[in-house]
């Protein structure tokens, strides 16, 4: 049986999905870089195709192409690269990794409202290149968030993590997320918003954890903005094209947002061409204090990364040996599922 590792992030003898899945498994590392497509010729003696990243697409032409494989595990929680449609038709589950980087992810959110809300980073970089920079005072960005209102966009696994960790910050925590149970809100005692845009104007933080959906793309847009209560803080450690970064740079300059905390971004790597990251990039007075982006590092800790490499390889192990199939999110899709060669 052979376990096909698609672009993973580490460099050397694949210990980890070895003790996962023990010596019987022929583990096969594929290494492959942006823009070079995956090549379907390497995953076709595969029972197994395990992709690591979302950097590329498994599409119906490539799964049609895997003629042995039975299940395809997209390592992270985003599943947006695999066709999951076209791989229900064609017999094989595809499930994710939700049950990693939850900590991590959340942690992250919390550290980039604080050092936003406290200044930590302007402060720093102020310090290391002025000589008159010792003032405390001289930093409106600055601001109290004990007693504000913390808004979560989607209370899902991390979302419910960040809303936790808000609240012991004596935030009150407010979400918004229609496909979470009725009663969650007696459950945790956080309040329940009736809208999106109800949450938006109650909010003096807004942290962003929803999956890339049809429902969700680009919906941090002008409307989404304009709803904000005026100055929030706004945080988006989810996906990057939940945004639109022109309605999020507008919102900047008229001051209807305070701060920004970005670890996501529509398109990536970094493009600098865009005024906001143009001007980000070249330290624009306006915005000293307001805005952090981070390179989509919201979910990495080296623990964290070792739980995904195992978790992954051990939810291909379980199906293929045992037939136990966890977090597979193309249900709906698989009509059949394809039997072993």
């Amino acid at each position: 049986m052979q376990f096909a590792i698609i672009d993973p992030q580490f460099d050397g003898a694949p210990a980890i999905e070895r003790a996962a899945v023990g010596p019987e498994i022929d583990i096969k590392v594929i290494q492959y870089a942006p823009p070079q497509p995956i090549a379907a010729d390497l995953l076709a003696t595969a029972d197994a195709a395990i992709n690591y990243r979302g950097r590329h697409a498994l599409t119906r032409a490539v799964l049609e192409k895997l003629v042995r494989c039975r299940i395809v595990v997209q390592g992270g929680v985003g599943f947006n690269s695999v066709d999951i449609e076209a791989a229900g038709e064609l017999g094989i589950p595809v499930c994710n990794v939700p049950n990693y980087g939850t900590s991590e992810v959340a942690d992250h959110a919390i550290g980039l409202v604080l050092a936003l809300a406290r200044g930590v980073v302007a402060y720093n970089d102020r310090l290391r290149s002025r000589d008159d920079a010792w003032s405390a005072i001289s930093l409106p960005s600055v601001r109290r968030l004990r007693g504000g209102v913390f808004g979560v966009v989607g209370l899902g696994r991390i979302g419910m993590a960040a809303a936790r960790r808000a609240a012991g910050f004596d935030m009150q925590v407010a979400f918004y997320d229609p496909y979470v149970p009725s009663g969650t809100e007696l459950a945790t005692g956080f309040k329940r918003a009736s809208s999106l845009e109800a949450l938006l104007g109650m909010s003096d933080v807004v942290s962003v954890h929803t999956p890339l959906t049809d429902e969700t793309n680009a919906m941090v847009g002008r409307s989404f903005v304009a709803a904000l209560k005026p100055g929030a803080i706004y945080v988006n450690t989810s996906r990057g094209r939940t945004q639109d970064l022109d309605a999020i740079y507008d919102g900047l300059k008229s001051g209807q947002i305070h701060a920004a905390g970005i670890d996501v971004l529509p398109d990536e790597p970094m493009q600098r061409t865009h005024p906001l990251l143009r001007e980000w990039t070249a330290g624009a007075a306006w915005l000293e204090g307001r805005v952090i982006v981070t390179p989509h590092a919201a979910f990495f800790s080296p623990p964290g990364l070792d739980d995904l490499r195992r978790i992954a390889n051990e939810t291909a192990y379980l199906y293929l040996t045992r037939g136990e199939l966890r977090d597979c999110v193309n249900l709906a899709h698989l009509r059949h599922r394809r039997a072993a060669p």
